[in-house]
């Protein structure tokens, strides 16, 4: 297996199966920023003369077209590697001679490794703000659609008071709002370039920091060197934490729909083709989309803590088992996303039972509604409460099942405009475009 830092003896074949572990498997992931590092990377060097101009604009075409095997599918990781960073430079060695291997200088795998799961993560939050955005569109014109269409309210799972889907949409709506304000948190904390701080303290090359950091688009960069090699595994935590936050919001919401499709409630359903049947009982209509969205959501929710587990009690410095982090994050990060992806493609097709409230069993989630209307007729408060009380008691009380909530945010005011400003004003706050321009001049011919 061939080793960037190799020198006379080789690793017994155990030991290189245990050390790598499934790493090339989610290098795979990390292939493209590993070249858009090492393009900006080679970039500084020739700024500081480490690397000639000629040489520089070889090494160039040489990741670029790598680069583009990549976006086309084609490549592949070969076996006899140890990691992304060894193909590469292997790659340009053998595409180039002496001057593949001059581009590790002042550079180690540890800084190399930080600035590609940076940059990937970037790029999944990024996704991640999109899909998200989707669904909250949905929501909100589900919210719209439906906000006069009553349901029941819930306390202590019995029922309460009046509800309406308008309302129990526009509730996950503003959910999103907070959840990706915690997007934003780990965007920011990402957003920085460790690239420069070399193996964890630094280098004796004039490295330029600031310019790798303009070319790769960061909003600026890990500063101390140490702690640059520190915030492995913090910046993981933060993308957890903040895709469990999303989770939340869809489990919570995933459970409530599990529920609601119960003939018990009956609220709402799919048509057949979304749903799965029974082996035995002809009648079922099984919510099975819900229900792997809640269990995937569950466990995202517990990643934030596994990461920590793995990195709470390491000393400062690089440590080898940061790399089983991948292996907790990369697989939940495609949960998040085929998640998020679902609920969009579910929730437009959901059909609502806008007849539900009819039912006798819910006439008493308007006593609250009869309570009040007596104190607005004069009544005391403590009256109408035993008043209302005595007719449930007895059996005599006819709910009047018109209802008037007019405050902000009930069911006659939503609060949808100021909720959709709120969401676009955090969207707004990432500075994507920066990125994305970055990238783009990075790669230009």
């Amino acid at each position: 297996m061939t080793k960037l830092w190799q020198k006379d003896k080789a690793a017994t074949g155990i030991v290189d199966r245990f050390t790598v572990g499934r790493d090339l498997q989610f290098d795979i992931d990390l292939a493209p920023y590993d070249v858009l590092g090492s393009l900006a990377h080679t970039e500084m060097l020739a700024s500081i003369g480490l690397l000639g101009g000629e040489e520089k604009k070889k090494v160039h075409q040489v990741l670029k077209e790598i680069h583009e095997s990549m976006l086309r599918g084609e490549f592949s990781m070969r076996e006899d590697v140890e990691d992304i960073h060894s193909q590469i430079e292997l790659m340009l060695t053998e595409e180039l001679g002496d001057i593949g291997k001059m581009i590790h200088s002042g550079r180690s795998r540890n800084d190399q490794v930080l600035v590609d799961l940076k940059l990937f993560m970037r790029a999944e939050l990024t996704e991640l703000i999109d899909l998200t955005t989707e669904v909250f569109h949905v929501l909100i014109d589900l919210s719209k659609k439906y906000q006069s269409v009553l349901m029941p309210g819930y306390t202590h799972m019995q029922v309460a008071m009046p509800s309406s889907f308008g309302l129990w949409f526009g509730a996950y709506a503003e959910s999103l709002v907070d959840d990706m304000h915690f997007v934003k948190a780990a965007y920011d904390v990402i957003n920085k370039n460790p690239l420069g701080s070399g193996a964890g303290f630094g280098s004796s090359f004039p490295l330029d920091r600031q310019m790798t950091t303009d070319l790769l688009g960061f909003e600026s960069m890990n500063y101390n060197v140490v702690y640059a090699m520190m915030g492995r595994g913090k910046a993981e935590r933060s993308l957890a934490a903040a895709m469990a936050s999303i989770a939340a919001t869809l489990g919570k919401m995933a459970m409530d729909i599990c529920l609601y499709m119960g003939q018990d409630f009956g609220f709402v359903t799919f048509p057949d083709e979304l749903t799965t049947g029974s082996s035995i009982m002809p009648h079922k209509k099984n919510p099975d989309v819900f229900e792997l969205i809640r269990g995937k959501c569950n466990k995202i929710q517990g990643i934030p803590n596994d990461i920590a587990l793995m990195t709470n009690n390491l000393p400062v410095g690089y440590h080898r088992e940061m790399q089983l982090i991948k292996e907790l994050l990369f697989p939940a990060i495609e949960d998040m996303k085929d998640c998020l992806q679902m609920v969009s493609f579910m929730l437009p097709q959901m059909q609502v039972n806008e007849e539900v409230i009819e039912q006798k069993k819910y006439n008493y989630l308007f006593t609250v509604e009869e309570v009040n209307r007596l104190v607005l007729s004069g009544v005391p408060f403590r009256d109408a409460y035993r008043t209302v009380g005595l007719q449930v008691e007895r059996g005599e009380f006819q709910p009047n099942r018109k209802i008037e909530h007019t405050h902000a945010g009930s069911i006659g005011q939503l609060m949808l405009p100021e909720i959709r400003t709120a969401f676009e004003k955090c969207v707004s706050s990432f500075n994507l475009k920066k990125v994305e321009q970055a990238i783009t001049a990075l790669l230009k011919d």
